[in-house]
């Protein structure tokens, strides 16, 4: 009876152990699709050097330590739920692969945010918003993911007010598209506010660029 009763607790010690089937972790010694994902996204973002070959080793594991610092993330070499977040990949285990579906997914953020953010907005100046997000990946005071600058903390007003949850409109998907193909009418810019809204007085030093619309744009 005793040893039974050991087995049901060691049981639930193993049961309690193993990760929950819908909860995405990737550590050195990981193989897979999933893997080749995260090495191809890591190697086209100057990360990782090595092969894209599906298997966690030491080389991926320094890389995404790399990342995690970068993005703000704990540097602990784990691929888990934040940092599957970061390179835009889900968490659930079924991310987007290389290719269109990973187009399509970032297409679908930077809308999310366009919209948000430049409701009401001419066009031109939804496009520059998308813009904005997207130059900020290639400076080195932002992350260097779209993901990573999206949820940035403090970054962007609709991630704290509910606004990025909101239905996405359709000239805000045109508009990512536009951005995500080299269209910027901002001008470079990194920084966007309204100046009717704005509560920062440090973003009224930001050198100006232009305006669209009610959006101050500055470097």
């Amino acid at each position: 009876m005793w040893k039974r009763g050991l087995c049901l607790v060691l049981s639930a010690v193993l049961l309690l152990a193993i990760p929950a089937a819908d909860a995405a972790v990737y550590r050195q010694g990981s193989t897979g699709a999933q893997v080749r994902t995260i090495q191809d996204k890591l190697k086209r973002w100057g990360y990782y050097s090595g092969e894209v070959d599906g298997i966690f080793g030491s080389g991926t594991r320094k890389a995404v330590v790399s990342f995690q610092k970068k993005n703000g993330l704990a540097a602990d070499g784990i691929v888990g739920p934040n940092t599957l977040r970061a390179l835009g990949m889900s968490v659930s285990g079924g991310s987007p692969s290389a290719g269109s579906a990973a187009q399509d997914h970032d297409v679908a953020l930077l809308a999310r945010v366009i919209s948000a953010e430049a409701r009401g907005e001419p066009y031109a100046g939804q496009v520059a918003v998308g813009a904005v997000i997207l130059n900020r990946i290639e400076h080195p005071s932002f992350p260097s993911t779209l993901a990573g600058v999206v949820y940035q903390p403090g970054a962007f007003t609709c991630m704290v007010d509910g606004q990025i949850d909101q239905p996405v409109s359709e000239s805000a998907r045109r508009a990512a598209q536009e951005a995500l193909g080299g269209c910027d009418p901002s001008g470079g810019a990194i920084y966007y506010f309204n100046p009717d809204t704005a509560t920062s007085a440090w973003i009224w030093s930001r050198p100006l660029i232009k305006v669209i619309g009610k959006h101050r744009f500055c470097s």
